[in-house]
């Protein structure tokens, strides 16, 4: 098939053109969204990552350029119009699990470095200051850690922080047997939430998931918790969160995924103006640790991605079952 590839950095190149059977790929740098998809005329197929946009203004312009298949190089799809790609009749693939560990370890690796302070010591090691003042942290053994989303993700990460001794407390309408087996207690989300001296957010963005960390939910926080995020930027309401914060209510915050990142993240803007208030305010803030969506970026993952992108196109070429297509 031709695909044109949206969004295209470096390292999606390099692991597509590895595993790529024989298709015509052509790259964008750009993101697909209303004023890009004239360049998908030819093209049958496209290839998506998470803030590329897809709504039904664009679906309608892929219909009349060609297009029959949609493929995402990534679990989530909120960025795209299920119904009307259905209504178009253009199927939406995606990759629903690449090496769910790669984002579980992340979520570690934000809470040891914010409580551990690992980045302000390696700063200050480079500029010849030795001092342990206001590097305090604290044992993750026997913390309440509040897990919100069990699915692939969320379980391996139960797995990882059971190693450390922590009391694991999780919320999912699906709970899942395994972890209940092991120890982890299901709750409802304020049951889950209350109290808990770590949050970490792994479930998908949805109408019903949407800001489920807002003003009421953050009462039921522990003064001075940390928060995680390595979901969907949308999943946290940023003002509530902001002001949370300032009132020392939340005393740590790690983020791997923001709301607004769409405009910010996979570009260097080190010499441009920042436009976003909300971002510039939390960077300002010492106790919050930013990442931009760098999750899902290992080796395996995105072998993973590539090989079942090409999967899932193969599927479709060959009339085969479509396994990996969201529906509405």
């Amino acid at each position: 098939m031709k695909i044109a590839v949206f969004s295209t950095y470096q390292y999606d190149e390099e692991y597509l053109n590895q595993f790529n059977p024989g298709h015509k790929i052509t790259y964008y740098a750009v993101a697909l969204n209303e004023q890009t998809a004239a360049l998908t005329k030819g093209f049958e197929a496209i290839c998506i990552f998470v803030n590329d946009i897809v709504n039904e203004e664009v679906l309608h312009m892929l219909k009349d350029n060609g297009v029959k298949l949609i493929v995402l190089r990534c679990a989530g799809f909120n960025n795209v119009d299920i119904k009307a790609a259905e209504e178009l009749g253009i199927p939406v693939l995606r990759v629903p699990a690449y090496s769910p560990e790669a984002v579980a370890e992340h979520a570690l690796a934000l809470i040891l470095t914010l409580n551990r302070k690992t980045h302000k010591a390696y700063n200050r090691v480079r500029e010849g200051n030795f001092s342990l003042e206001k590097l305090m942290g604290f044992n993750l053994h026997n913390r309440k850690i509040a897990v919100i989303g069990t699915g692939n993700i969320g379980r391996i990460f139960c797995k990882l922080l059971k190693g450390f001794g922590c009391e694991l407390r999780a919320y999912d309408i699906y709970p899942n047997q395994e972890l209940i087996d092991n120890g982890v207690i299901y709750g409802t989300l304020e049951e889950t939430l209350k109290d808990a001296d770590i949050v970490s957010l792994h479930c998908p963005l949805m109408d019903s998931t949407r800001h489920i960390i807002n003003a009421e939910s953050l009462k039921l926080f522990k003064n001075g918790a940390m928060l995680i995020n390595t979901s969907r930027g949308g999943l946290i309401n940023t003002p509530d969160v902001i002001e949370a914060l300032k009132t020392g209510k939340l005393g740590y915050l790690g983020l791997d995924v923001y709301e607004q990142e769409g405009k910010l993240f996979f570009q260097n803007l080190s010499e441009d103006i920042i436009q976003d208030e909300l971002i510039i305010r939390l960077i300002s803030f010492p106790n919050v640790l930013i990442t931009s969506h760098q999750g899902f970026l290992t080796k395996e993952a995105m072998e993973q991605i590539a090989t079942t992108t090409f999967n899932n196109i193969d599927a479709f070429i060959n009339h085969k079952e479509m396994v990996n297509r969201v529906g509405v």
